[in-house]
């Protein structure tokens, strides 16, 4: 870890000015972003701050009546906290440092950026459990490799994306690579599934390859202080909000009217669902950056005795949406690619409020670490491939001091449970609570766990449909190709090397969109090439061989 978190970074972390007057005497360029998500919240702060336009000249279109998109964050005490998930953040993050390092905290000490670096240094992951098997913790577990699968690991780091095509992770290994400790711990940690794009996994090897010599123990893993709807989304929506951004809930776009001019494909007008509500008209000189896709639409929510439904594309509107404008238009991608898919995009997910501390003292003293020092732990032998994370408290701003949160998820949701012979996807929150405290041996305590607790579990059909094998063309560049005043962001745009299901991608497709389109003399920070360092390469080949650190004694 760096000394001050700050290193690698060109940037301030001094709180920016409250509110710049920039002032226009012709007709101020409008901006549309059509979804709620971090992209849409990233893309407008660039073009306030980087594009020079007046925020009341921006306006950010969300369907539903909460901001945030999927990095979300909800309850209360009393009904039960609710995470669909939580995103993996690190060091080389540097389009999301980038656009935090100008957005202060919600109360104003210190930008965002900063308050992540100074909680790492006082709060580093280091896991001493990052596997538990039989109810016993395996500290800093061997990837258990055979030559052939580090060979193979090597020749997916350099072969072409092209020459891998449209296969999958499975086609490449053999067997027996999906039974290894390395596998385990990679797979709960992105939530990969074999079936999953060979193209995904070889960027995820070369993108974080810095991590792989303590990926056994999540070094490097960062943290923010609460949820990342707390500490990220709800920061960056004030500061939009102050310098006057207007945000229309309950707006959901249905449709673009789309229009040849001069030889560029442009947005003319933007067509909404409500009855009675008037399309927008585009002018010459606006912009309209859009979110395609969704990886937790149509998601469902249980109860501590109620499972959630699998719902399905019918069931929301990002796909529709993106089908529409797609027809007959290759350069906005191939949207068929991603939500057919169900069975092998689906997981869920489960938030659980604890009223009593015994929960807590259970993983503190199986794992020997304190809530937000281990990060994830996973079950190996659970049918499910259950993990949980207990961060540390409290998780959500409001949160009472006697109360605690934990979120866990399966990637083997239709295999019947360890303990509760019945799928997960068909558990309810009390029935998951049961499976999981089987895999921790908890037996004495499990009556009073399970009375004073609210498990709230959460099916998501959609949720790695980013993973799946694609081809090239199936996702949109972020400027569509003989496009002028549009540009596509999010989690199913194309940007080659970077890596989907991270914050940093959606960060970085707005940083890119808005670069394009203003046609500004400037790019996004350089996406980290951790294959041209050789002390990387070096320490990661050492650790696929299970070989230690090696230390050099001074010959004095």
């Amino acid at each position: 870890m760096m000394a001050t978190g700050c290193e690698d970074l060109d940037m301030s972390f001094t709180t920016p000015d409250p509110l710049p007057d920039r002032r226009r005497t012709d007709r101020a360029k409008q901006a549309y972003l059509v979804g709620g998500g971090i992209a849409s919240l990233a893309a407008a702060a660039f073009l306030i701050r980087d594009g020079d336009l007046l925020a009341r000249d921006i306006t950010i279109y969300e369907g539903s009546d909460r901001i945030g998109g999927s990095l979300d964050g909800c309850g209360s005490p009393q009904t039960g906290y609710v995470l669909r998930g939580g995103r993996m953040i690190e060091r080389k993050y540097l389009c999301t440092y980038d656009l935090f390092s100008s957005i202060p905290t919600l109360d104003d000490s210190k930008t965002v950026t900063k308050e992540i670096f100074d909680w790492n240094e006082t709060m580093k992951t280091s896991s001493k459990a990052r596997l538990v098997r039989g109810g016993r913790r395996e500290t800093a577990p061997k990837f258990g490799l055979s030559e052939k699968d580090i060979l193979t690991i090597e020749r997916l780091a350099i072969e072409p994306e092209v020459l891998l095509g449209d296969t999958s992770i499975e086609v490449q290994f053999d067997p027996g690579f999906f039974e290894t400790d390395f596998w385990f711990m990679w797979c709960t940690t992105f939530a990969f599934q074999p079936w999953h794009s060979a193209v995904e996994f070889k960027r995820y090897l070369l993108r974080f390859s810095h991590m792989v010599a303590g990926f056994d123990r999540l070094n490097g893993i960062m943290r923010t202080v609460y949820n990342q709807y707390d500490s990220m989304v709800l920061p960056l929506r004030k500061w939009l909000e102050e310098r006057g951004v207007i945000f229309k809930f309950g707006a959901r776009v249905t449709d673009l009217d789309l229009k040849v001019r001069d030889g560029s494909t442009v947005v003319d007008r933007i067509l909404f669902a409500q009855p009675g509500t008037e399309a927008i008209t585009v002018g010459v000189d606006d912009l309209v950056l859009i979110t395609l896709g969704s990886m937790t639409d149509a998601s469902s929510l249980g109860s501590m005795d109620d499972a959630p439904q699998l719902k399905g594309k019918s069931d929301g509107d990002a796909w529709t949406f993106w089908e529409r404008i797609a027809k007959g238009r290759p350069e906005f991608g191939r949207p068929s690619a991603f939500p057919g898919h169900v069975g092998e995009s689906k997981w869920m997910s489960f938030t659980t409020t604890l009223h009593d501390d015994g929960f807590l003292h259970v993983v503190r003293d199986l794992t020997g670490n304190v809530p937000g020092e281990g990060g994830l732990i996973t079950f190996p032998d659970s049918n499910w491939l259950v993990s949980i994370v207990v961060p540390h408290q409290p998780h959500f701003i409001g949160q009472p001091d006697d109360v605690s949160v934990l979120w866990g998820y399966g990637l083997r949701v239709d295999e019947p449970g360890n303990f509760v012979k019945k799928a997960m996807s068909a558990c309810s929150g009390r029935e998951i609570m049961t499976e999981l405290l089987g895999h921790l041996h908890v037996e004495a305590e499990a009556a009073s766990i399970l009375k004073s607790c609210i498990c709230i579990p959460c099916m998501m059909p959609f949720i790695t449909s980013q993973f799946l094998r694609r081809a090239p063309g199936d996702r949109p560049l972020v400027i569509p190709t003989g496009t002028k005043n549009l540009a596509i962001i999010g989690q199913f745009c194309e940007m080659p090397k970077d890596v989907v299901f991270t914050v940093e991608y959606s960060v970085r497709s707005a940083q890119t969109a808005v670069y394009g389109l203003l046609k500004l003399n400037r790019k996004p920070p350089a996406i980290h090439q951790g294959k041209f360092d050789p002390r990387v390469l070096f320490r990661a080949f050492l650790a696929l061989h299970d070989v230690g650190p090696i230390v050099v004694e001074s010959a004095a």
